[in-house]
């Protein structure tokens, strides 16, 4: 059975719910969707899903603690990653419950795809699915462009490794990707922590925890990586990011050049903004229409209407703001 997943709670509500509707929206078939949970904070997921009978909350405490295992045992050799982590204002483990997405290995579907909470599906996936009858991985993004934050690219170790070809040509976001169950079993991870603790961990980004290690399980494993951005003609490959401005909206959709995109990933954009705009407050954001759109679908009498001037989401703080910040207070 195929399915699509995501990892989620409460934090990013606003968000899950549009990822939700855009998928009922726009595949071609309907899919069965599992959320995998960052933590136990659900309780507004879980309402809102009690009436959506192909959505459910993923429950299997076993799988969940054994991943919450594998990701402490993986982290803990890594030589710089507790005091980068520490620097940014982590105490213990940065970002802990990103990795709850790698339960889909064990999840309920034989071929997923995996969306982070921050995309929008805009067309059919049947041809992602499609290569996974040849690949243990598909994937469509640009994420070779910026190899720094998958890998410790100045390790001398990591081209004895992963030679640059394969960095260049494998490695992959950890927002969208499709893939197989059953790919990580038991040995397979105690495998891959040998492997890490024989002093393969310095070779791992510590600072965007999740996709570096998902990154390395796949490449260390040497599972088939199929990238659709290495494979299609320049003419008909289309974005993903929100960072790209050019994109054109039509029918709530958007194009990249009069090519639809496959999904609009919302990175970098923090989840309380969605929160406050789903609000009410007048925040701009790019392509914020699409995303209120598909936000209030089933409510549009609840989509906010705003009729002052619009505040830039990256606008620089006032003079408060900063005083506020550096007393380590917040506004």
């Amino acid at each position: 059975m195929d399915g699509i997943c995501t990892l989620a709670n409460d934090v990013v509500f606003e968000q899950v719910v549009a990822l939700l509707n855009s998928l009922e929206e726009n595949l071609a078939r309907p899919l069965p969707v599992c959320i995998y949970p960052y933590d136990d904070n659900t309780e507004k997921l879980e309402a809102e899903i009690a009436h959506r009978p192909l959505v459910q909350l993923y429950q299997d405490r076993e799988s969940m603690d054994r991943w919450d295992q594998f990701a402490k045992a993986a982290w803990k050799p890594h030589p710089t990653a507790w005091k980068r982590w520490k620097a940014a204002g982590s105490e213990g483990y940065h970002r802990f419950g990103t990795h709850r997405r790698y339960c889909a290995f064990d999840g309920p579907f034989e071929r997923f795809l995996y969306m982070d909470a921050d995309t929008l599906l805009m067309s059919p996936v049947d041809t992602i699915f499609a290569k996974l009858a040849d690949h243990d991985c598909v994937v469509y993004d640009f994420q070779y462009k910026d190899p720094k934050h998958i890998y410790e690219c100045e390790s001398e170790k990591l081209e004895r490794i992963f030679p640059p070809e394969r960095v260049q040509s494998e490695i992959f976001c950890s927002g969208f990707y499709a893939s197989h169950k059953d790919l990580f079993d038991q040995e397979k991870r105690d495998w891959l922590i040998a492997c890490l603790n024989a002093g393969e961990a310095e070779i791992v980004y510590p600072m965007a925890v999740d996709q570096p290690l998902l990154n390395y399980m796949m490449m260390r494993s040497n599972h088939s990586i199929y990238n659709f951005a290495h494979h299609l003609p320049k003419a008909s490959r289309t974005g993903c990011c929100v960072t790209s401005s050019h994109f054109e909206a039509k029918d709530h959709r958007l194009y990249d050049r009069g090519k639809i995109l496959t999904y609009i990933h919302y990175i970098g954009l923090r989840s309380r903004l969605f929160t406050r705009v789903c609000a009410g407050e007048n925040i701009d954001f790019p392509y914020r229409d699409i995303f209120l759109h598909y936000r209030f679908l089933h409510e549009p009498e609840k989509r906010p209407k705003f009729s002052d001037k619009p505040i830039p989401y990256n606008q620089p703080p006032n003079l408060a703001q900063r005083i506020f910040k550096k007393l380590g207070l917040t506004v």
